[in-house]
């Protein structure tokens, strides 16, 4: 018995190999095998780029994160740059007054001591015509032997 289903398993192996069966099936099975492997070769190709997506995607995220951080920089000093822009202009104000008082006081001090120097001129003078004065008196006082020279 063993024998007959032997020799029947082997009768429709050549019946299929004739047929041309069994060689679609290998081919359907070589294709099937190819596309496998061109499958893992394409999820290790993936998985090579995994890493590299995933360093890109991070990269990507901390730009934007750092490019949120920049504008909040920017709003929160234009806003602070607002709020005290009544302030600075206070102070403006202020320094402004204190420059005009300073630019008097210098103009007061000037004409002090271009006062001061016309009373100081004026009194030399008087001092001097009274030494001229006074060696004037002199020399009239006393007789001169020399004449005086024409």
């Amino acid at each position: 018995m063993k024998r007959l289903i032997e020799f029947g398993r082997k009768a429709l192996f050549y019946v299929r190999v004739l047929s041309g069966y069994e060689e679609r099936r290998i081919r359907s099975y070589r294709l099937q095998l190819q596309q496998r492997l061109q499958q893992a070769e394409e999820k290790k190709a993936a998985i090579r780029r995994v890493p590299e997506q995933v360093i890109l995607s991070e990269v990507r995220n901390m730009v934007g994160e750092l490019q949120a951080l920049n504008k909040q920089l920017e709003e929160t000093e234009t806003q602070i740059n607002e709020h005290f822009k009544p302030i600075e202009k206070e102070a403006e104000a202020i320094m402004e007054m204190q420059l005009e008082r300073e630019a008097t006081a210098m103009v007061d001090m000037m004409t002090e001591s271009h006062r001061q120097t016309l009373l100081q001129q004026i009194e030399a003078e008087k001092k001097m015509a009274k030494q001229n004065l006074k060696s004037k008196h002199l020399q009239e006082g006393s007789p001169t032997t020399s004449q005086p020279e024409r």
